[in-house]
């Protein structure tokens, strides 16, 4: 009872913060950003700049630092929990349970993956009700209860034990045929896994977690589509999906392959923001869709995962070499060596995150240039920036931007935007005149 008391008393901080300041609903124009003939960018940009509140941007970045902190300290508990299961003979103790189940290496492998996860998924709950429920609720981000959001996390869990433990147990058959290159194989194997999760995920998977809703007719339906036509995008309709249930960002997206191409926004970005905004939000994931960042993230991310394996299947056969004895581990194929073989394979993968948010970051810059092109919005895009930015750190430093930054900056976003407009006041979107949200453009149906 006095652990629960102390608990509670512990967490009563994190529930009990204020959420951050909003930003008005509408498109805001500072007078400095208005087009005219002694326009500057650099003046309008930093008028934007100051439409955020000191105390906004001390708390968007104490957010978005705090951060890169989980990120260490996810690493640190992956690491402890490796520990405990190979020098406590936990791992070995799972695989013998494995083989009396099971008599095959694959359904050995199978088993053992499951039981694995089970483990894993029990360990990481506390911290992952933290980063994911108490901290998204300190800051104002979060509309969950915690029980719809364990409700969500056990969903989530059991997709994943559906896909995950198979896919491990073909990574071990990989290893056992294929040798030294079962590399190959295996990121091959990931490659049509997430090309599968991709064409299903818009149908099968995201209505899961939320309700789609074809957007009721009106000007924002209209903008939508007619962006989605002029740029020869398959989409005869635009979905809303009621994320507001569980979060306060604002969103949108367009996804899906083959005869599933889906394009969306949440209710978020419908209620709270304008119709220019929405306009330059769509051209922007519409510009995903157009530039082809789908396939290209795709080759470059499996370049790097292939790249990464390499690695680790070196360093996997090191350790199992020299300490595979001691840990009960009898080669390489044994599946009681997973713990240690992910631990290695996120270590690599976290090295190589500056590759992989730097091929992110250009992609979301081209797309954001496509938008602005595209919608003409440029106060709709620096507005929008600014929304993002009460939640990620408005300007950072040019090493951080590399190291940690998957999206171009708020600041680099609003530049860009006041740029654009000033080599471009003839043909720009004109000053919006109004800043009502968009739910006022929407014709409701009967």
């Amino acid at each position: 009872m006095m652990k629960s008391a102390a608990l509670a008393l512990l967490l009563l901080p994190l529930l009990a913060a204020p959420a951050p300041r909003e930003l008005p609903p509408g498109v805001i124009v500072p007078e400095a950003a208005k087009a005219g003939p002694g326009f500057d960018a650099e003046r309008a940009t930093e008028a934007y700049l100051a439409v955020l509140s000191d105390e906004q941007r001390a708390r968007s970045d104490a957010y978005f630092e705090g951060g890169y902190w989980l990120q260490l300290w996810e690493l640190l508990l992956l690491l402890g929990v490796t520990a405990l299961f190979l020098f406590t003979g936990l791992s070995r103790r799972i695989r013998e349970l494995a083989q009396r189940v099971a008599s095959q290496p694959f359904t050995i492998a199978l088993v053992y993956a499951v039981l694995w996860s089970v483990a894993m998924f029990i360990i990481d709950l506390p911290f992952g009700a933290y980063t994911e429920y108490f901290r998204e609720h300190q800051y104002g981000l979060s509309n969950q209860t915690f029980g719809a959001w364990l409700g969500e996390t056990l969903l989530s869990f059991g997709l994943e034990l559906l896909l995950v433990p198979p896919l491990i147990a073909l990574l071990y058959l990989a290893i056992r045929r294929a040798s030294a290159k079962w590399w190959i194989r295996t990121a091959a194997i990931v490659l049509v896994l997430i090309l599968f999760l991709a064409f299903i995920g818009p149908v099968v998977i995201a209505p899961l977690f939320n309700d789609y809703k074809p957007l009721p007719p009106g000007p924002v339906r209209d903008e939508v589509l007619s962006l989605a036509r002029a740029n020869r995008i398959p989409a005869n309709d635009v979905y809303v999906v009621d994320q507001s249930r569980q979060t306060t960002r604002v969103s949108a997206n367009v996804q899906g392959l083959f005869g599933t191409t889906r394009i969306s926004l949440n209710d978020n970005l419908l209620n709270r923001t304008s119709l220019p905004e929405i306009r330059l939000v769509m051209a922007h994931e519409m510009g995903h869709y157009v530039l082809n960042h789908g396939t290209r993230m795709l080759v470059y991310t499996g370049l790097l995962f292939a790249i990464a394996l390499v690695l680790t299947l070196r360093a996997f056969t090191g350790a199992v070499t020299r300490w595979g004895a001691r840990w009960g581990i009898t080669d390489r194929a044994d599946p009681s060596g997973l713990p240690l073989l992910v631990l290695i394979l996120t270590v690599v993968l976290n090295l190589a995150t500056p590759a992989l948010t730097t091929i992110v970051r250009q992609a979301e810059a081209e797309a954001d240039a496509f938008a602005i092109n595209a919608s003409g919005e440029a106060h709709g895009f620096a507005t929008a920036a600014l929304r993002l930015s009460t939640y990620r750190k408005l300007k950072p430093g040019p090493l951080e931007e590399v190291l940690f930054y998957d999206h171009p900056s708020g600041y680099d976003r609003v530049h860009r935007a006041m740029t654009w407009l000033a080599e471009n006041q003839a043909t720009a979107s004109p000053t919006p005149a109004s800043s009502s949200p968009a739910t006022s453009f929407v014709r409701r149906s009967q």
